[in-house]
């Protein structure tokens, strides 16, 4: 199993909340209609950045992202289907586009390792 990982920075005049309740109330349910895209994901959690200061680590002006998607499929080749797809490329996308700022957002490949 391997993980897609998106850190999203949303797009410029949306705020943090505004960018954070779009993607929770309006694009998650979205991705999750559409069976051909949904059909390679094995499961999808947003992590939604937090404002308040964590005991021990010094504060931050801002966070360098607004949070993190990850999605996980079987393979690397099911990703490439998957984002890859008409489905994908007709609905999910054009609602990327409203609320995140690919230029500032990265996104990349990982592999999970438990330390037991």
């Amino acid at each position: 199993m391997v993980k897609f990982v998106a850190c999203a920075r949303r797009k410029a005049g949306m705020t943090t909340a505004e960018f954070q309740d779009y993607w929770k109330n309006n694009h998650g349910p979205l991705v999750r209609s559409v069976p051909e895209f949904w059909a390679y994901v094995r499961r999808y959690v947003q992590g939604h950045t937090l404002s308040e200061p964590v005991p021990g680590f010094p504060p931050q002006d801002e966070a360098p992202f607004d949070g993190i998607a990850e999605l996980w499929f079987d393979s690397v080749e099911d990703i490439g289907k998957a984002f890859s797809h008409p489905r994908y490329l007709e609905i999910i996308r054009p609602d990327e586009l409203k609320f995140v700022d690919f230029a500032s957002s990265r996104v990349f490949i990982v592999e999970d390792v438990e330390i037991s």
